[in-house]
């Protein structure tokens, strides 16, 4: 069994990206020059994360960069496990929590092509609860006021997070640690998330809608919608819609027990160096994605993947909605979710488009990429982006929580320009 998924992973290494119009059977294997990186310059990006490494700053980690349809570089480092001496492989599983959020969203933007729904549409068309909802307003003496929202929130405010609600630690914090609805980890609640979204639309957001970037529980609004919309639970949707068409064979909200062993270790940055998280431990730990109720699929942050599926993902949407000949969404829906849709600046040179943050003025920024990129990360120390200029993604996971001051977001970044030379 293990030498048989050993062979599939070398298979689907230079064989599941496609060009826009080309079928996977005539793709060969690649190098970094064939598609305008330099193999000399990419060892740099090896020798830094070798070295965090060897540092015990990083248990391990999977880069993939694919640029014109073909992967440039692919490699693991590291461990799986420390304590057992496991290694990281490329067919790792890890948690990717907040890059949910792309796919989910991406699941809405299908159902408004179906005309099943409108973005411009009211929340509360879809689920009573949330046509009225409440603000609080924080007043002088340290007390807040609530009042009532002055509009209902759209589906587009959901996708841009500008509805208000956030993940419950703000002006309300009591209220929302009362319900018992604070943080992104959702993965050991014994209910289904239409029941947790419906008691959030009763507790108050964070402001009125779109006036402010508010992160938090948006998506997993998201994905009880599209289970009310679709007459689907969320895992069956997106596996019949997204995962499965795109051959994500390793995404996952709960693991199949069958993969468990794939699934890398939780660590987190101390003092002392890296420790294992605890087991499940929350948000800050392994979680429940394998012995856990099974029960609550949260768009938000539920997801397990792996660099391979969530590339395969990222190219369907640079391909501006086809991969390996299948079509999941238009090209003017791609458009519009990698446009930026803030009326007020949310970073400094970055926008947020449906489901993505996007890149609007280069310099702003002040890092290496080029404006029209889109991105998003997750809690666990993990990093994406799509790249349309330079006709590239990138995926970076690792299970870190928390990071501590590590700095390989930017080096991974800077080391993956400087070896660009076409």
């Amino acid at each position: 069994m293990k030498a048989l998924r050993i062979t599939q992973y070398a298979t689907l290494l230079f064989a599941f990206f496609l060009p826009f119009n080309t079928n996977a059977q005539e793709l060969a294997k690649t190098t970094p020059e064939d598609v305008g990186l330099s193999s000399e310059r990419l060892q740099y990006l090896t020798q830094t994360f070798q070295d965090y490494i060897d540092d015990e700053e990083l248990p391990g980690a999977t880069i993939l960069v694919a640029r014109k349809g073909k992967i440039a570089y692919f490699e693991s480092f590291g461990k799986n496990d420390i304590e057992i001496n496991v290694p990281m492989t490329k067919g790792s599983i890890f948690r990717i929590a907040s890059q949910t959020k792309a796919i989910v969203s991406t699941g809405i933007m299908m159902l408004q092509e179906r005309g099943k729904l409108l973005i411009t549409d009211p929340v509360g068309k879809y689920i009573p609860a949330f046509m009225e909802t409440k603000v609080a307003v924080s007043k002088d003496d340290g007390t807040y006021d609530i009042v009532p929202a002055n509009r209902p929130i759209t589906i587009r405010d959901l996708l841009t997070h500008t509805s208000g609600v956030s993940y419950g630690y703000g002006i309300a914090a009591d209220l929302w640690e009362e319900a018992k609805i604070q943080g992104w980890y959702f993965a050991d609640r014994d209910e289904p998330i239409q029941a947790t979204v419906n008691r959030m639309a009763e507790l108050p957001f964070e402001s009125q809608p779109r006036t402010k970037f508010v992160y938090g529980y948006n998506t997993d609004i998201l994905g009880a919608l599209i289970e009310v919309v679709s007459g689907k639970s969320l895992d069956v949707f997106l596996k019949n819609n997204i995962l499965d068409p795109l051959g994500m064979v390793d995404t996952h909200f709960y693991l199949p027990l069958e993969k468990r062993e794939r699934l890398a270790t939780v660590y987190s940055a101390t003092e002392n160096g890296l420790e294992r998280a605890p087991n499940p431990g929350g948000m800050v730990g392994q979680g429940a994605y394998v012995d856990g109720p099974r029960k609550s699929f949260s768009g938000g942050a539920g997801l397990l993947s792996t660099s391979m599926d969530y590339a395969r993902f990222l190219q369907m949407i640079l391909n501006r909605g086809v991969f390996d000949g299948k079509r999941i969404i238009s090209p003017k829906t791609v458009e519009l979710m990698t446009t930026n849709h803030l009326p007020f600046p949310r970073d400094e040179g970055q926008g947020f488009g449906l489901g993505f943050s996007t890149v609007e003025d280069l310099g702003l920024r002040g890092e290496l990429g080029s404006e029209g990129e889109f991105a998003w990360g997750g809690a666990y120390h993990s990093s994406y982006w799509v790249d349309p200029k330079e006709e590239m993604v990138v995926v970076y996971f690792t299970q870190l929580i928390p990071a501590g001051d590590i700095d390989d977001h930017g080096k991974l970044r800077a080391l993956i320009y400087q070896a660009i030379v076409d």
